[in-house]
């Protein structure tokens, strides 16, 4: 998969789409038959569950919810992410190196002579191979992302953190681009809150313009 045919990502799951029942569900039904076929899209469920449950998790968001792709995480072990990589043409994204403060309660901590997120790393990327497995890698993780697209060259990378949490455009496409362009750069709240007033569609169809021109000058 190159860079110039993931157009948008568009599609996410959260605590508030959930936490309104069936009428979340139906609702994002709804969203994903408004996304033309050719939006690459991605359902932000950071699912981490084994056995059967992991099986059923994948279907939801592959089969009744035709997702490309959903994030997962790791910390389970393989059981909890193999599920998500027996669908043909499919993503698992996995959490690789996030960038809340709470990552340092174990991520960051020493595993022998390695970070754990290291291991991780190195451990699910043996799981699958570059044409079903991305990493999430936040971008305030600034002194991080050189080292990860080292430790990982040819996978694709979903970076958050750009914008409203303080990361930046030039610095994730510095350090982490490869030769298919390799990143997925996710702009959400300085995206979606760019206006409040009656125009905030406008305005946050400006902003994200500005982004998508930041991201095109490193194509």
């Amino acid at each position: 998969m190159r860079l110039s045919q993931l157009i948008l990502v568009i599609s996410f799951i959260d605590g508030k789409c959930l936490a309104q029942g069936i009428k979340g569900w139906i609702s994002l039904g709804k969203t994903l038959d408004y996304i033309p076929k050719n939006i690459f899209t991605i359902a932000d469920a950071k699912r981490g569950d084994i056995g059967n449950t992991a099986e059923q998790y994948a279907h939801t968001f592959f089969s009744t919810y035709p997702f490309d792709s959903v994030t997962v995480a790791p910390y389970m072990g393989k059981d909890s992410v193999a599920p998500f990589l027996q669908f043909p043409g499919k993503w698992a994204i996995v959490l690789g190196l996030t960038s809340n403060a709470g990552s340092a309660d174990f991520q960051l901590q020493p595993s022998g002579d390695e970070l754990l997120y290291e291991k991780v790393l190195k451990t699910v990327a043996t799981w699958g191979t570059p044409d079903n497995t991305m990493f999430v890698i936040g971008a305030t993780r600034k002194e991080q992302l050189k080292h990860v697209r080292d430790m990982l060259p040819q996978h694709f990378f979903l970076i958050p953190g750009v914008g409203s949490q303080g990361g930046d455009v030039p610095t994730v496409c510095d350090n982490a681009l490869n030769s298919d362009g390799g990143i997925l750069i996710n702009v959400s709240r300085a995206v979606i809150y760019a206006g409040k007033d009656m125009d905030f569609a406008v305005q946050a169809a400006k902003a994200a313009k500005e982004y998508q021109q930041q991201m095109a000058n490193y194509l």
